[in-house]
């Protein structure tokens, strides 16, 4: 194999999941995508996908082959937009995933000032309630919310962002405020179900102290601005990021509880699999993203 366009079919059949799928992402059909499978197999004398009727499974070749060659395909897509770019403008893909609620309040405008900048960028952009999903390794970038769990994703800071309990100040005449993490057991909250998380168990700091409450629930959502219009119409407490929250407790429409508890971070972060090999038009939308959250965010300006 001394082709990059066959590394490049390799992975096409394991981004589409069948041969069929692939056979209609590549615009031919699917005998032909059989038969150039097989020719592969045959100057490699080695089967790299076992496929029968009902199933599409890569041999451990076939796996090896696919993991190395996306690593040289990027590296010599990189050098060629590289050499584009030295001639002047940037050129080709960005594939960009993101969480729901911060994709279409904040990076949405980002999102499409750079490609009005940078015209001969393509760029897509999807909005998911679980960015980090087994799929996220597909995109070029993946914004991400929050606590990282172990990945060779290389993170990148873009903005801090705070938690906040609140509710509602019609919410407030109706329950006590609290006064300790402990209360809120006995206060009807509102969950944000994401990232596969134990939604329910929110944590505390104050100084050397922690605390770890179990909250009880009626309601819950994939959706953050869901559950923050139930809590504007004080259905219940809410532990909400700080860019969700920032303009509703500016104008008082939703108010801090618990101010001297701390609950963790959850700073906004962009994951890419690759330091030393992102093209040119990676590397400049990552800049771009970064300058337009400094020196403040535009939840904290």
């Amino acid at each position: 194999m001394n082709d990059s366009s066959d590394i490049r079919f390799l992975l096409t059949i394991r981004e589409a999941g069948s041969l069929l799928a692939a056979a209609r992402k590549l615009g031919i059909s699917p005998p032909t995508v059989t038969q150039r499978l097989q020719q592969i197999e045959r100057r490699l004398d080695t089967r790299l996908i076992d496929r029968t009727a009902r199933r599409l499974r890569f041999t451990e070749e076939g796996t090896l082959l696919c993991q190395r060659g996306a690593d040289l395909v990027q590296q010599f897509d990189t050098l060629f937009d590289d050499l584009r770019a030295r001639r002047g403008g940037l050129v080709g893909s960005v594939k960009i995933r993101a969480p729901l609620g911060f994709g279409r309040r904040y990076l949405a405008s980002v999102v499409s000032g750079f490609q009005q900048d940078n015209p001969d960028v393509d760029i897509e952009l999807t909005l998911t309630d679980q960015p980090l999903s087994e799929t996220a390794e597909r995109y070029d970038i993946v914004v991400h919310i929050g606590e990282l769990p172990a990945s060779n994703l290389i993170g990148y800071a873009i903005a801090p962002n705070a938690r906040f309990v609140c509710a509602s100040p019609a919410f407030l005449k109706c329950f006590p405020n609290p006064e300790t993490p402990d209360d809120l057991a006995h206060l009807p909250c509102i969950v944000l179900r994401e990232n596969n998380e134990d939604v329910s168990l929110w944590q505390f700091r104050k100084g050397r102290t922690t605390r770890s409450v179990r909250v009880s629930s009626k309601l819950s959502c994939n959706d953050g601005d869901v559950i923050r219009r139930w809590a504007c119409e004080g259905r219940g407490v809410i532990l909400r990021s700080e860019w969700d929250v920032a303009d509703d407790l500016a104008k008082g429409d939703l108010v801090r509880l618990l101010p001297a508890w701390k609950v963790a971070d959850a700073d906004v972060v962009a994951l890419t699999g690759n330091r030393a090999g992102l093209p040119a038009r990676t590397r400049q939308f990552m800049r771009y993203m970064q300058a337009r959250f400094r020196p403040q965010p535009p939840w904290r300006s």
